[in-house]
Protein backbone atom coordinates (compact mmCIF):
# COMPACT_ATOMS: atom_id res chain seq x y z
CA UNK A 1 0.00 0.00 0.00
CA UNK A 2 2.59 2.94 0.62
CA UNK A 3 4.75 1.88 -2.37
CA UNK A 4 1.15 3.34 -4.61
CA UNK A 5 1.73 6.40 -7.19
CA UNK A 6 0.17 8.85 -4.23
CA UNK A 7 0.67 11.30 -7.09
CA UNK A 8 -1.53 9.76 -9.77
CA UNK A 9 -4.35 8.88 -7.13
CA UNK A 10 -4.48 12.69 -7.14
CA UNK A 11 -3.73 13.83 -10.63
CA UNK A 12 -6.20 11.43 -11.56
CA UNK A 13 -9.37 12.14 -9.04
CA UNK A 14 -8.98 8.50 -7.28
CA UNK A 15 -8.85 9.74 -3.95
CA UNK A 16 -12.25 8.08 -2.15
CA UNK A 17 -10.55 8.96 1.45
CA UNK A 18 -10.72 12.45 0.31
CA UNK A 19 -14.27 13.41 1.40
CA UNK A 20 -14.13 17.22 1.60
CA UNK A 21 -15.35 17.28 5.39
CA UNK A 22 -13.79 16.93 8.60
CA UNK A 23 -13.23 13.90 9.94
CA UNK A 24 -16.11 13.54 12.54
CA UNK A 25 -13.70 11.25 15.44
CA UNK A 26 -11.29 14.59 14.87
CA UNK A 27 -14.64 16.61 15.78
CA UNK A 28 -15.73 14.84 18.34
CA UNK A 29 -12.63 14.42 20.32
CA UNK A 30 -11.78 18.17 20.24
CA UNK A 31 -15.07 19.85 20.67
CA UNK A 32 -15.50 17.30 23.51
CA UNK A 33 -12.23 19.02 25.15
CA UNK A 34 -10.28 15.67 25.14
CA UNK A 35 -8.03 17.54 22.91
CA UNK A 36 -6.97 21.07 23.59
CA UNK A 37 -6.12 23.63 21.04
CA UNK A 38 -2.74 23.92 20.32
CA UNK A 39 -0.04 23.23 17.82
CA UNK A 40 -1.18 20.99 15.84
CA UNK A 41 0.42 18.34 12.71
CA UNK A 42 -1.80 16.70 10.15
CA UNK A 43 0.44 13.74 8.54
CA UNK A 44 -1.38 12.33 5.16
CA UNK A 45 -3.35 15.76 5.26
CA UNK A 46 -4.68 14.97 1.49
CA UNK A 47 -6.24 18.27 0.32
CA UNK A 48 -6.44 19.96 3.56
CA UNK A 49 -9.46 19.62 4.71
CA UNK A 50 -9.16 18.79 8.39
CA UNK A 51 -5.75 20.86 8.67
CA UNK A 52 -8.16 23.65 7.96
CA UNK A 53 -11.16 22.63 9.92
CA UNK A 54 -8.11 22.69 12.48
CA UNK A 55 -7.02 26.15 12.27
CA UNK A 56 -10.59 27.60 12.43
CA UNK A 57 -10.95 25.89 15.65
CA UNK A 58 -8.26 28.09 17.20
CA UNK A 59 -5.12 25.43 16.64
CA UNK A 60 -1.88 26.05 14.96
CA UNK A 61 -1.81 23.53 12.26
CA UNK A 62 0.99 22.01 10.09
CA UNK A 63 -0.47 19.47 7.23
CA UNK A 64 2.22 17.24 5.48
CA UNK A 65 1.92 14.81 2.67
CA UNK A 66 4.01 12.31 0.57
CA UNK A 67 2.20 14.00 -2.56
CA UNK A 68 3.12 17.35 -3.93
CA UNK A 69 0.02 17.54 -5.63
CA UNK A 70 -1.64 17.26 -3.03
CA UNK A 71 -0.08 19.67 -0.96
CA UNK A 72 -0.97 22.46 -4.41
CA UNK A 73 -4.65 21.29 -3.73
CA UNK A 74 -4.20 22.16 -0.16
CA UNK A 75 -3.01 25.31 -0.38
CA UNK A 76 -5.29 26.24 -3.54
CA UNK A 77 -8.58 25.17 -1.12
CA UNK A 78 -6.91 27.42 1.81
CA UNK A 79 -6.85 30.54 -0.42
CA UNK A 80 -8.84 32.75 2.08
CA UNK A 81 -9.22 30.95 5.03
CA UNK A 82 -8.96 31.75 8.24
CA UNK A 83 -6.37 30.85 10.97
CA UNK A 84 -3.16 29.65 11.59
CA UNK A 85 -1.81 26.93 9.07
CA UNK A 86 0.97 25.80 6.72
CA UNK A 87 0.86 23.07 4.28
CA UNK A 88 4.70 21.41 3.46
CA UNK A 89 5.63 18.06 1.42
CA UNK A 90 7.09 15.60 3.77
CA UNK A 91 7.56 11.92 3.88
CA UNK A 92 7.27 11.07 7.43
CA UNK A 93 9.51 8.03 6.96
CA UNK A 94 12.06 9.29 5.55
CA UNK A 95 12.99 12.05 8.26
CA UNK A 96 11.76 13.84 11.53
CA UNK A 97 9.44 16.45 10.78
CA UNK A 98 10.83 19.98 11.11
CA UNK A 99 8.68 22.59 13.00
CA UNK A 100 8.30 20.45 16.02
CA UNK A 101 7.46 19.93 18.97
CA UNK A 102 3.79 19.26 18.80
CA UNK A 103 0.63 19.33 21.34
CA UNK A 104 -1.78 16.94 18.70
CA UNK A 105 -0.84 14.77 15.49
CA UNK A 106 -3.63 13.77 14.08
CA UNK A 107 -3.59 11.14 10.80
CA UNK A 108 -6.91 10.00 9.19
CA UNK A 109 -5.72 6.45 7.03
CA UNK A 110 -1.74 7.26 6.93
CA UNK A 111 -0.83 4.66 9.76
CA UNK A 112 -2.36 1.81 8.25
CA UNK A 113 -0.83 2.39 4.58
CA UNK A 114 2.18 0.82 5.78
CA UNK A 115 2.10 -3.51 5.47
CA UNK A 116 5.69 -3.89 7.01
CA UNK A 117 5.31 -4.44 10.99
CA UNK A 118 8.98 -2.42 10.73
CA UNK A 119 7.19 0.37 8.63
CA UNK A 120 4.46 1.03 11.22
CA UNK A 121 7.02 1.19 14.01
CA UNK A 122 8.90 3.83 12.51
CA UNK A 123 5.74 5.38 11.80
CA UNK A 124 5.10 5.58 15.62
CA UNK A 125 8.76 6.62 16.01
CA UNK A 126 8.45 9.65 14.29
CA UNK A 127 4.82 10.95 15.77
CA UNK A 128 6.60 10.25 19.14
CA UNK A 129 9.42 12.42 18.20
CA UNK A 130 6.74 14.93 16.75
CA UNK A 131 5.58 15.38 19.86
CA UNK A 132 5.68 17.09 23.05
CA UNK A 133 5.86 14.60 26.02
CA UNK A 134 2.63 13.80 27.05
CA UNK A 135 1.29 14.83 23.61
CA UNK A 136 -1.66 13.27 21.90
CA UNK A 137 -1.63 11.10 18.37
CA UNK A 138 -5.33 10.70 17.07
CA UNK A 139 -5.28 8.02 14.39
CA UNK A 140 -8.09 6.45 12.06
CA UNK A 141 -7.37 3.16 10.62
CA UNK A 142 -8.71 0.17 8.81
CA UNK A 143 -9.87 -2.38 10.83
CA UNK A 144 -10.09 -6.28 10.31
CA UNK A 145 -13.70 -6.39 11.94
CA UNK A 146 -16.50 -6.44 9.70
CA UNK A 147 -16.96 -8.75 6.65
CA UNK A 148 -14.79 -9.79 3.83
CA UNK A 149 -14.29 -6.77 1.08
CA UNK A 150 -12.69 -6.55 -2.18
CA UNK A 151 -11.46 -2.48 -1.54
CA UNK A 152 -11.57 0.46 0.62
CA UNK A 153 -9.13 1.27 3.54
CA UNK A 154 -6.04 -1.34 4.13
CA UNK A 155 -6.65 -3.78 7.55
CA UNK A 156 -4.91 -3.64 10.48
CA UNK A 157 -5.73 -5.62 13.57
CA UNK A 158 -5.31 -5.00 17.23
CA UNK A 159 -1.87 -6.66 17.84
CA UNK A 160 -0.76 -4.67 14.76
CA UNK A 161 -1.23 -1.35 16.27
CA UNK A 162 -0.03 -2.54 19.69
CA UNK A 163 3.32 -4.50 18.24
CA UNK A 164 3.83 -1.08 16.37
CA UNK A 165 2.59 1.95 18.91
CA UNK A 166 4.08 0.63 22.47
CA UNK A 167 7.85 0.95 22.21
CA UNK A 168 7.13 4.61 21.41
CA UNK A 169 4.21 6.08 22.74
CA UNK A 170 1.08 4.85 25.46
CA UNK A 171 -2.29 3.83 23.98
CA UNK A 172 -4.97 6.12 25.67
CA UNK A 173 -8.00 4.57 24.10
CA UNK A 174 -8.65 2.06 21.49
CA UNK A 175 -12.22 1.77 20.00
CA UNK A 176 -14.07 0.16 17.59
CA UNK A 177 -15.70 2.46 14.66
CA UNK A 178 -16.42 3.28 10.61
CA UNK A 179 -15.20 5.39 8.07
CA UNK A 180 -17.45 8.21 7.06
CA UNK A 181 -21.27 6.11 7.01
CA UNK A 182 -22.08 7.46 3.95
CA UNK A 183 -19.08 5.52 1.53
CA UNK A 184 -20.68 2.68 -0.26
CA UNK A 185 -18.24 0.10 1.89
CA UNK A 186 -19.41 1.19 5.23
CA UNK A 187 -15.55 0.10 6.07
CA UNK A 188 -14.83 -0.75 9.66
CA UNK A 189 -11.90 1.13 11.25
CA UNK A 190 -10.00 1.22 14.82
CA UNK A 191 -9.95 4.71 16.76
CA UNK A 192 -6.64 5.14 18.55
CA UNK A 193 -5.75 7.61 20.37
CA UNK A 194 -2.24 7.25 22.33
CA UNK A 195 0.40 10.31 23.81
CA UNK A 196 3.64 10.47 23.81
CA UNK A 197 5.50 7.92 26.44
CA UNK A 198 6.81 9.57 29.83
CA UNK A 199 8.43 6.22 31.13
CA UNK A 200 9.08 3.22 29.04
CA UNK A 201 6.41 0.54 28.46
CA UNK A 202 7.41 -2.46 30.96
CA UNK A 203 7.96 -5.90 29.88
CA UNK A 204 5.15 -8.35 30.08
CA UNK A 205 5.01 -10.24 33.33
CA UNK A 206 4.70 -14.08 33.65
CA UNK A 207 4.18 -15.96 37.06
CA UNK A 208 6.81 -18.74 37.55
Amino acid sequence: MANQDWEAHYAQGETPWDTNEPDPHLVELVRSGVIPKGRALDIGCGTGTNVLWLAAQGFDVMGVDVSSRAIEMAKAKSAGAEGRFSFATHDILAAEVPSGPFDFVFDRGCFHVFDEPADRARFAERVAAALRPGGQWLSIMGSTEGPPRDHGPPRRSVRDIANAIEPSLEIVSLRASEFDADLPTRARAWVCLARRRTEPAQPSTRRD
